[in-house]
């Protein structure tokens, strides 16, 4: 059975409260459901972020795509620059 993967945004916190996590879960799962593996965290009030580069770049390299969310949040990170770099 072949799983697709998709890293997507998962909401955390109360109401005017949240913050995020940047997970990689299956594409039929439900935005809460469980998730593969968490590779991030976003927090859009504080604008601070936290990523796992290199789990980030494992799921892309095998075919994922992003959502545009978490697509914009990992450019401002400047994420595929430093991927650029590396290879």
């Amino acid at each position: 059975m072949d799983i697709t993967v998709k890293p997507r945004l998962k909401r955390y916190g109360g109401k005017r409260r949240t913050t995020y996590r940047i997970t990689a879960i299956d594409v039929q799962s439900r935005r809460e459901g469980k998730s593969i593996q968490e590779v991030g965290f976003h927090d859009p009030r504080k604008e601070q972020t936290q990523l796992d580069v290199s789990a980030i770049i494992y799921f892309p390299g095998r075919g994922a795509q992003t959502t545009e969310t978490v697509r914009d949040i990992l450019r401002r990170a400047k994420v595929f620059k430093q991927v650029e770099i590396d290879s």
